[in-house]
């Protein structure tokens, strides 16, 4: 027996699966902390949020009364969370559909052969400005253009238009598309350099090989072009689907949600239903039903990005 655990200790191949076994968890080691981190910060959050959706008048109830669904039961049948979330839903598939077509024709644009190097350098300087504000700053920046009297309606004034007075933010029918336009601002330049750089990996043979069957400039965008940027733009997409759909500062900043409730969307619901009406389960269950919406949203992204490593 004392021979036989003799040649078992010393067998050299058991002793390189012991230490690839023993250093295969070093990897978990150094990732642990940041995943410590972000279930402190993420995790114990989203927990708490779901078991408050589940109680009675939540944070300011010292005793705990399990309500079952009846908080989803009240949010789901509220008409002004079907408001926000219609509003939630117009302001996400606007934003998104135009930081698309956006962002293609100006990387189209400095894509471009025909350009003068110059003049491409001072666009895509000038293209990519809206990145340079922060939120804040850009919807201060909007409220001083879209004011009455302010920068937007004096140029409509002076070129013709009957742009006196018009109140961008303070219209129930302006309100929402002028908040969705100043996203729109705020976000085409992620669009814009991701498919540029997309634009510049194609391989010019490609369109050498496109040209010799004659096709032309149009079917060349179609057929060699887009195939070719079609993972970047599903997955830029979604990404900005997520992103979009959790805006809540700058909508907060330009009309607070208002007027009366004309841009109303999920965040500034969740946001004046807990710290305005105090009603935190109510509050908590809505943000479980957003947070569901966002899970989804998120799986896609990921479903996209698992298909385009295997396509390779």
């Amino acid at each position: 027996m004392t021979a036989t655990a003799a040649l078992i200790t010393n067998d050299p191949r058991r002793a390189r699966r012991k230490v690839a076994f023993a250093g295969a968890g070093t990897p978990y080691l150094f990732v642990a902390p940041a995943v410590l981190i972000l279930m402190c910060l993420m995790g114990i959050p989203i927990l708490l949020v779901i078991v408050y959706s589940f109680i009675e008048r939540a944070v300011t109830n010292p005793d705990f009364t399990f309500v079952g669904l009846a908080n989803y039961t009240e949010v789901l049948t509220d008409p002004k969370f079907h408001d926000a979330l219609a509003h939630t839903v117009l302001f996400t598939a606007g934003s998104v559909l135009a930081h698309l077509v956006l962002g293609l024709f100006f990387a189209l644009v400095l894509n471009s052969k025909f350009m003068p190097v110059g003049l491409r350098t001072s666009l895509r300087a000038l293209f990519i400005v809206p990145w340079l504000f922060t939120i804040a700053a850009t919807a201060v920046l909007w409220r001083l253009v879209l004011h009455p009297n302010g920068v937007l309606n004096s140029v409509l004034a002076a070129v013709g238009f009957d742009a006196q007075g018009i109140e961008w933010l303070s219209s129930h029918a302006l309100a929402l598309p002028t908040v969705i336009a100043v996203n729109i601002w705020a976000g085409y330049p992620l669009f814009m350099i991701s498919l540029l750089a997309g634009l510049q990996s194609i391989s010019p043979e490609l369109y050498e090989a496109a040209s010799i069957d004659r096709a032309g400039r149009v079917q060349q965008f179609f057929h060699v072009t887009l195939p070719q940027l079609k993972t970047t733009i599903v997955s830029l997409a979604l990404l900005d689907a997520i992103w979009t759909s959790q805006q809540f500062p700058l909508i907060w900043l330009l009309t607070g949600g208002g007027p009366v409730n004309a841009t109303e969307v999920a965040p500034t619901y969740i946001y004046k239903l807990a710290f305005s009406q105090y009603e935190f389960a109510e509050a908590s269950a809505a943000a479980v039903v957003v947070l569901l919406i966002s899970l989804l949203l998120a799986v896609l992204y990921v479903r996209s990005n698992a298909k385009a490593v295997r396509e390779g």
